[in-house]
């Protein structure tokens, strides 16, 4: 079922995710409350956002679970996101866009399946200094977070591969990682066949962070289709950031961490952001909240005046990718037809439009609709499942 999701660009969703079920300690699931706490709406507020705060998910914690060395606190992780998914349906049809805070990293499994919900090609931009990709066979430590992106390819634990629908949730060639530095001997072997895109922490020191954005955004299917941006604080180097359970030297400078993120949350086809890891006990004083709120506010300002062409998003030598955003992101016109598409009965966003694209296969019976709002860019989605991707790897 084709449909078409009227964005709001001025529009942020915000979820909080505190978990910790799926690391070996706790710490992260009070990271959504301490940003609430110290400002975070207020200073979306003032920069010009309108923000819904949807709430927190219900707090999980860590616990310790002998029964399950390869893959601890599974049932744990599982409930966290169910109750989670709906959240970020809800926020894609609403149009805003979703800022998710948590948490673990296991969250992007829920926020890949609520936005699957609606649109058909999903790719993600992973910007962690691990790999996540050991599975219950090779894990040192039974920790699910270190198993996320093989529960997104459809390897690692049945329960959490299949939590959704038939997996894999995304292909490999849809997966960029971005950032990575540390990685066990069975991760390297893996990554050695693999057609997952990758760009290690050395490589975007000697190309240049905003470089190596760029080209993982024209590598990911030339910037055509919506993507999540998921970031693992515990990327940054200790020395500049050390409010997260992992931390350590090495990784990137912030100051890269902010021009690559730069490059990514200014682009049209963002579908969701999440921030994990933050612990605000390894932050007394505040200055580590202050440190990502300003982070946050930085590379979402310039969604609120989007360049006046593709190409300024896109960066030179990316005509063809930039030509593409265009076409998709155009508002509505005399090439699309408007009708009403079937959505959770749930659902308490009534006033959200939702059209189908006029050269769908499944198309609705003629319900047409006019959109309420004409300024506002849109996107064409689906529910169905993604197309086969390219196979080549970076």
């Amino acid at each position: 079922m084709a449909v078409k999701i009227v964005r709001q660009v001025k529009n942020i969703a915000l979820i909080g995710a505190p978990t910790s079920a799926a690391a070996l300690t706790t710490g992260h699931e009070r990271g959504p409350a301490a940003l609430r706490d110290a400002g975070l709406v207020a200073r979306l507020s003032s920069a010009g956002f309108q923000v819904t705060d949807c709430g927190d998910c219900t707090l999980r914690s860590f616990e310790v679970d002998e029964e399950h060395p390869r893959a601890r606190n599974v049932r744990q992780v599982i409930a966290a996101l169910e109750e989670l998914r709906p959240k970020i349906e809800l926020a894609v049809k609403s149009g805003a866009l979703p800022l998710i805070i948590g948490g673990d990293s296991s969250i992007v499994l829920a926020t890949i399946a609520g936005t699957r919900r609606y649109f058909r090609n999903i790719t993600l931009i992973d910007v962690d200094r691990d790999g996540g990709l050991n599975v219950p066979a090779t894990t040192p430590s039974g920790c699910v977070d270190g198993m996320v992106i093989s529960h997104v390819i459809g390897r690692g634990a049945p329960e959490l591969v299949r939590f959704w629908g038939e997996p894999p949730l995304l292909r490999e060639p849809e997966v960029a990682l971005f950032g990575i530095d540390r990685l066990d001997a069975p991760e390297q072997q893996f990554l050695e066949r693999s057609p997952l895109r990758r760009y290690t922490a050395e490589e975007i020191r000697r190309s240049g962070a905003t470089a190596t954005a760029e080209k993982a955004l024209a590598r990911m299917h030339e910037g055509r289709q919506e993507f999540i941006l998921h970031i693992d604080l515990d990327v940054i180097s200790a020395d500049e950031f050390a409010a997260t359970n992992r931390s350590a030297p090495g990784g990137l400078r912030f100051a890269e961490l902010r021009e690559a993120l730069a490059v990514f949350a200014r682009h049209p086809m963002l579908a969701a952001i999440e921030i994990a890891g933050y612990n605000p006990a390894l932050d007394p004083g505040g200055a580590a909240a202050e440190q990502l709120m300003n982070l946050l506010v930085d590379i979402l300002a310039p969604r609120l005046n989007p360049p006046a062409t593709a190409e300024e998003i896109a960066g030179e030598g990316q005509q063809t990718a930039a030509a593409s955003i265009n076409d998709v992101s155009a508002p509505a016109a005399d090439s699309q037809t408007a009708a009403a598409t079937e959505l959770p009965a749930s659902d308490d966003l009534a006033d959200t439009i939702v059209t189908s694209h006029s050269n769908s296969e499944d198309k609705l019976p003629d319900q047409s609709v006019e959109p309420a709002v004409s300024d506002e860019s849109s996107t064409t989605a689906s529910a169905a499942q993604p197309s086969d991707p390219e196979t080549s790897a970076s």
